[in-house]
């Protein structure tokens, strides 16, 4: 078993489950947080708390428990299990859509789910450990401790400007679209957003940029999209690596 013990948070509004979980996973050497009944009550349990897994329930008696998937997606990538008594495909494929990472309907299995929660935790240990930095030109991101660093000094970014600047930079060269962005990052309801997603494109260029007024690394491709240029470490963001400089454009 795990000399640190993972924390798991389960959110339930049936005390009787809430109790059998927690006797199941302390029983498999996991720390069980199972005090959890709203989905308010989830959210900020999450952000204080900060549990390496969450067991949701989606039938919750304040919110739906996809908000909760959705809020919690907005700052966190920890592994969310949905155990609902819900299994039309439509409840599946939404709740995954949502960012949930696996769906087991009730009544289940505690040795499936046990399995499920370690295959999870196996993998998100494995993608926040697997490709520690990933840098161009001036800048550096921490993939792990998730901070962003401009020509070595450490650079404030909020949840999103750093999702948005993940997702550009892990995929530099490609010709991203608007639609793309607005899914990838915000999701599927926000997909026509155009001028939500001006507004965070100007604020990273407004910090990852020497002149936002003349963008080196993130390229508007007119009608279609952006782009993130391949930038020289040795250029100091002066050049776009093929030593032209590139017209701003909204």
């Amino acid at each position: 078993m795990n000399s640190i013990k993972s924390t798991i948070l389960v959110v339930d509004d049936e005390p009787q489950l809430r109790k059998l979980l927690k006797i199941t996973l302390e029983g498999a050497d996991y720390k069980c947080i199972a005090d959890v009944d709203t989905g308010r009550e989830a959210i900020r349990a999450a952000a204080s708390l900060k549990p390496d897994l969450i067991l949701l329930d989606l039938g919750l008696p304040d919110i739906d428990g996809k908000e909760v998937i959705k809020s919690v997606r907005e700052w966190s990538q920890v592994p969310i299990i949905v155990c609902s008594v819900r299994n039309d495909d439509a409840e599946i494929i939404q709740a995954l859509t949502l960012g949930a990472d696996d769906y087991i309907t009730k009544p289940f299995n505690t040795a499936v789910l046990i399995a499920r929660i370690v295959a999870n935790l196996r993998k998100y240990m494995t993608q926040e450990a697997g490709a520690p930095t990933i840098e161009n030109g001036r800048i550096m991101m921490d993939l792990v401790r998730h901070e962003v660093f401009l020509d070595g000094v450490k650079t404030t970014f909020t949840p999103k400007e750093y999702d948005l600047l993940r997702y550009f930079i892990s995929r530099r060269g490609k010709m991203l679209t608007h639609k793309q962005l607005l899914e990838e990052i915000w999701g599927p309801a926000h997909n026509n957003d155009m001028q939500y997603l001006r507004v965070y494109i100007s604020q990273l260029r407004d910090k990852i940029e020497p002149e936002p007024s003349c963008p080196q690394y993130i390229i508007t491709e007119a009608g279609i999209g952006y782009r993130m240029e391949s930038v020289r470490s040795d250029s100091n963001g002066s050049n776009n690596g093929n030593g032209n400089k590139i017209a701003a454009a909204s």
